[in-house]
């Protein structure tokens, strides 16, 4: 059975511009797969703690020396761990936040990037451990910043993502949200144009 794991990051939760987006793409999927399962997280809704020194001692800790604390902190990385280890695709909500990613994706990425677990480091650099997977990354902006310098989420998730393996990494874009009716409507729909339009791919045909 198919699985898709449904990431949003926005503050608004469900009504944020880029979990419209995403929902949206959710949607189509789970036409496409009857019978699916989806798996939802709502980073605002369910909120990732960011990762303190207690916490990375936790995770490189040996197993048999963790203190009970160590071993809570280490089972809720599991979890999140064990979400994206199901998932035959990822859909991701990015909002764009003083020209970053919200800190809450950046404390959820902190929280599954392990070595030993989600990457192992070698000879020839990381090879991440997550392979076989497809994400689709839907971004929301209030700006236009896509192929400009002020885009630092690109590169970022789509270098963390394959850091972790999954190299098959999709963006959408919605931009310029901000800068009147007009251009946020039109922009809104060719987002959406676009993920009607998105190619099924391994994954999504499975």
């Amino acid at each position: 059975m198919a699985i898709l794991l449904h990431i949003d990051t926005s503050i608004f939760s469900a009504q944020g511009e880029s979990s419209r987006l995403a929902q949206a793409f959710v949607d189509r999927w789970r036409d496409s797969h009857p019978g699916a399962a989806v798996i939802e997280r709502d980073l605002s809704q369910q909120p990732i703690p960011h990762l303190d020194a207690a916490g990375f001692q936790a995770f490189i800790a040996a197993p048999e020396l963790r203190s009970e604390a160590q071993k809570a902190v280490v089972a809720y990385s599991d979890a999140l761990i064990d979400e994206l280890k199901r998932a035959d695709v990822i859909a991701l909500g990015l909002p764009l936040y003083n020209f970053g990613v919200p800190s809450m994706l950046k404390a959820y990425f902190d929280h599954v990037a392990r070595a030993g677990v989600t990457f192992r480091y070698t000879e020839r650099g990381p090879i991440g451990l997550l392979t076989g997977k497809e994400a689709f990354v839907f971004a929301a902006r209030g700006g236009k910043y896509f192929g400009t310098t002020l885009d630092t989420q690109t590169a970022y998730v789509r270098d963390f993502l394959r850091f972790l393996g999954i190299d098959q990494v999709h963006f959408t874009y919605a931009e310029g949200l901000a800068l009147g009716a007009g251009p946020k409507q039109i922009a809104l729909a060719q987002a959406h144009a676009a993920i009607a339009a998105l190619g099924t791919g391994q994954r999504l045909a499975a």
